[in-house]
């Protein structure tokens, strides 16, 4: 069980019967109001792949996290309002890969069943809240391309998991593309993934701290003490290098809980990323 009514209340919204419609709903509330964040990571704190943890962590004290977490959390409040929903493994893509990773496990991906519509008529969405600036919205199970926000995204089958997806993104997002498998998953399978990524050296969870909103008009995405900002009109990009604008912007514009954060803490976190920035631009 999770705490439906505050996890709810951080979204903005009311409970309401399954729907496409109401599905669209939490997903786009989810994706602009609990940020995709590797900021526990670099509090030092330890997380699971566990999707109760997760919810509780999100909707009392009011933190986001990765896809894990994000995908986790919302398939457990999917769940709780009488949704069916499964998790599959999946495999991100980022930029310096030369070809498609597969469905390697660091990522967790959702779909829901049982909502038909004339859009979607076999009743199976895509649903993902887990790919910073990816899905703004769920999307029809089918082959084909779409477009939300500035972000122009396809559909298809993958070429490298039998049976299974691919999504591609725009040139300009944050990954090249994701699949994943049609197969169910369990939490056991992401667990192992979970260790290394918010644990090794070389995981670019634990060498930058981020934190991306994805909106109507497109994203906000932090990455240590620059921020981009991605929208029809271009991408824009600045360096916050106030300590009390950054923090702000934490809670602010990403929506950050931050009570349980020790002023001791928040000078440490401030000083490694601001010295990590001062390291790279030198570089």
């Amino acid at each position: 069980m999770i705490d439906v009514s505050t996890y709810l209340r951080r979204l903005g919204l009311r409970a309401e019967p399954p729907s496409a419609a109401a599905l669209a709903t939490l997903h786009r509330a989810h994706a602009e109001r609990i940020a995709y964040t590797t900021f526990d990571i670099h509090l030092g704190r330890t997380t699971t792949v566990d999707p109760l943890e997760s919810a509780d962590r999100i909707a009392r004290l009011g933190r986001g996290g990765y896809c894990y977490h994000l995908n986790g959390a919302m398939s457990a409040l999917l769940t709780e309002l009488g949704y069916d929903v499964r998790w599959h493994v999946g495999g991100v893509q980022g930029h310096a890969a030369a070809e498609p990773v597969g469905a390697n496990g660091n990522h967790l991906v959702l779909t829901v069943h049982g909502l038909p519509t004339p859009e979607c008529p076999a009743g199976v969405w895509f649903a993902d809240v887990g790919l910073g600036d990816g899905l703004h919205a769920p999307v029809p199970l089918t082959p084909g391309s779409f477009e939300q926000g500035p972000y122009a995204f396809h559909l298809g089958h993958s070429a490298v998991e039998p049976d299974g997806w691919r999504l591609t993104h725009a040139p300009f997002g944050a990954f090249v593309g994701m699949d994943f498998r049609t197969a169910e998953a369990m939490p056991a399978d992401f667990a192992a993934m979970h260790v290394e990524l918010t644990t090794s050296p070389e995981s670019g969870f634990v060498r930058t701290l981020t934190a991306q909103r994805r909106h109507v008009a497109g994203a906000d995405i932090l990455r240590g003490l620059t921020l981009t900002t991605v929208s029809a009109t271009g991408i824009a990009r600045r360096d916050v290098t106030n300590r009390e604008e950054w923090w702000a912007m934490l809670a602010g514009l990403f929506n950050l809980g931050l009570d349980d954060v020790t002023a001791e803490e928040r000078t440490a976190l401030w000083d490694r990323v601001r010295a990590t920035h001062e390291a790279r631009v030198a570089a």
